[in-house]
């Protein structure tokens, strides 16, 4: 590890999420609430004269090519012209495949992270735009903080959550979003709703999320995944449990780390789980300048 920098790389969870139609390319519009959550990936980095960008260690199930890092580094060095390369070793502890924003928030890391280390000084706005190039939840990791999110997840406005923590759990199961998505049974015509609308009619208490706002993809999902249905279940059992994104993964929003373990430590043996709480911001927001 000599020489290399290490940065983080934070999950996200999604409070709820609509389906509000369709764009001509064929990308669903939606609105959704994007939580960062304090359980990282690491990415370390290496800078290097020569211009070669190249990961140094393997990650189960990703190659070099399909590498959500190597994309992001080489799309930057293009767009800058930038001569200098880097070498990149990944550090995973988000799930992966799992609804929580893992190798979409590595992209954004090496983005905020090599915009600083090869001195490139593009603005936040420019790297988001970049980074909607690899993936429609890159953008959010480099916005840096909570956010109502609408388009494809690329417009963004800052929200302010309470603080919370969270029992996750992940489902020994890839779940394709493509397939979900192209679900007949999905509601993808919901009314557009407002930000003002979530906050007017969201629940004070931890805990209780908002009624009206919930995952209409969680449905479908547990159709095709019941071992999702049955994470769910469990968890549910504890309060008003959710799934993340297109899943696999689902959530419970608690008061405090006090409940959160508790809950954590009766996990069934058969299934992942762990604590976090969330984030205000992202650890690596003054890496880009507005």
């Amino acid at each position: 590890m000599q020489d290399f920098q290490s940065f983080l790389a934070p999950a996200k969870i999604n409070l709820f999420l609509h389906i509000t139609g369709q764009r001509a390319d064929g990308y669903h519009l939606l609105q959704t609430i994007f939580r960062l959550l304090d359980i990282y990936d690491t990415v370390h980095l290496k800078p290097n004269n020569n211009g070669i960008i190249k990961r140094v260690n393997d990650v189960a199930g990703v190659s070099e090519a399909q590498d959500l890092c190597i994309r992001a580094a080489t799309l930057l060095k293009q767009y800058t012209e930038c001569p200098l390369g880097v070498e990149i070793l990944l550090e995973k502890r988000i799930p992966m495949g799992g609804g929580l924003g893992g190798g979409s928030s590595d992209a954004a890391t090496v983005l905020l992270a090599l915009n600083r280390i090869w001195q490139l000084k593009l603005s936040r706005k420019q790297l988001m735009l970049l980074g909607l190039k690899l993936g429609a939840d890159v953008p959010f990791f480099i916005f840096g903080q909570n956010a109502w999110a609408e388009g494809v997840g690329e417009q963004l406005q800052a929200i302010t959550l309470r603080d919370a923590y969270y029992v996750v759990l992940n489902p020994n199961v890839h779940v394709s979003t493509a397939q979900i998505f192209a679900n007949k049974q999905l509601t993808k015509n919901m009314i557009p709703k407002t930000m003002s609308d979530f906050s007017g009619a969201c629940d004070l208490s931890v805990g209780n999320l908002n009624a009206e706002f919930t995952n209409k993809l969680e449905k479908v999902v547990c159709n095709e995944y019941p071992v999702v249905l049955d994470c769910l279940n469990w968890l549910g059992q504890f309060g008003d449990a959710r799934m993340s994104g297109s899943g696999a993964s689902v959530f419970l929003e608690v008061a405090n780390i006090k409940i959160a373990t508790e809950i954590c430590n009766q996990i069934p043996k058969n299934v992942q789980g762990f604590v976090a709480k969330g984030l205000n911001q992202h650890p690596l927001i003054d890496f880009a300048s507005d």
